[in-house]
């Protein structure tokens, strides 16, 4: 015959697993420090104005954008 386990002790560990595994896709996702993401703001930020500046200069010129 096998060994009596306790059944309460694997669906603890199971759990814990899971919870650890959330709390390390939550890391990922929001992990990032205030200044890291005001850094990718304005990186987005100015490739897009430069970007709108790219079209209105063609758009002057009579060129085509692409």
């Amino acid at each position: 015959m096998g060994d009596i386990v306790n059944l309460k002790r694997f669906k603890k560990r199971n759990e814990r697993e899971q919870s650890a595994k959330q709390a390390d896709a939550n890391r990922a996702r929001f992990g990032r420090t205030k200044s890291e993401r005001a850094l990718d703001q304005q990186t987005k930020d100015r490739a897009g104005h430069l970007l709108e500046q790219h079209k209105l200069q063609n758009n002057l010129d009579g060129g085509d954008a692409s």
